[in-house]
């Protein structure tokens, strides 16, 4: 029996920073509940407008950047088989784990009920790209730090019980992007379902051969390229 094979069929909320990061984190395993019968919501605290350089693309702007992003996102979640996403749109690369954006965060578990969290690992200060987004850290530090102990306790906001917002604990909190995994998913029969939704992201890719290249090359140690086997790792806390 693997860790995510729940009794039910479970609510799951993923909450990341930025448009594109559900896929890249951890798409093959969303892909893979999906597929199980599992509902999946996305919220992204930011809309990521900030994701392209001036030299390069000088028509652009933050604002219409934003918009692109919101639909390239809606696109890929539907690949996943996850429901529309949601959004913040808080300034991207400007995320810091306040005590306000922790009661947003709080209200969002609160409104969505969920059994299963995903976030990412706040303390994961270097990824295989060189030095992990400050919007990362910064986004995995607030969604545990409203996790517990507020979301569950109505002693904490209790403004949002005036607003009808009941206190929830999630059963398992599951980090992505992690150096610190105690749990390992086989997703190599959604591998190519998490390609096609990254490669929604068209606003993103510089190159797509090379992507899809180095997305192939991503497999597990023990396989090999004619026979490829891919995971997804995780560090999973449980309150249940």
């Amino acid at each position: 029996m693997t860790p995510d094979t729940w009794d039910s069929p479970q609510n799951i909320l993923v909450i990341l920073a930025h448009p594109d990061d559900p896929e890249f984190f951890c798409g093959g395993t969303l892909a893979r509940w999906a597929r199980a019968g599992h509902s999946i919501t996305y919220i992204l605290l930011t809309c990521g407008d900030k994701g392209f350089h001036p030299a390069t693309h000088p028509e652009m702007t933050t604002e219409n950047l934003c918009g692109i992003r919101h639909q390239e996102e809606a696109n890929a979640a539907m690949v996943i088989g996850a429901n529309p996403p949601l959004f913040l749109d808080l300034p991207d690369g400007y995320l810091i784990p306040s005590l306000d954006l922790r009661r947003d965060i709080v209200r969002e578990i609160r409104r969505h009920k969920p059994d299963i969290l995903v976030t990412c690992d706040p303390q994961n200060l270097f990824a295989t790209y060189g030095i992990n987004h400050p919007d990362h850290r910064a986004c995995g530090q607030v969604v545990l730090d409203a996790v517990f102990p507020a979301a569950g306790s109505p002693v904490y906001f209790p403004e949002l019980l005036a607003l009808g917002f009941q206190p929830h604990m999630p059963k398992e909190v599951w980090c992505s992007l992690t150096n610190q995994a105690n749990t390992t998913i086989d997703v190599t029969e959604t591998w190519d379902i998490k390609l096609k939704a990254i490669l929604e992201h068209k606003s993103q890719m510089q190159d797509v051969d090379k992507l899809i290249a180095r997305m192939k090359s991503r497999r597990a140690e023990d396989s090999t390229e004619e026979n490829p086997r891919y995971e997804e790792k995780f560090k999973v806390v449980k309150y249940s």
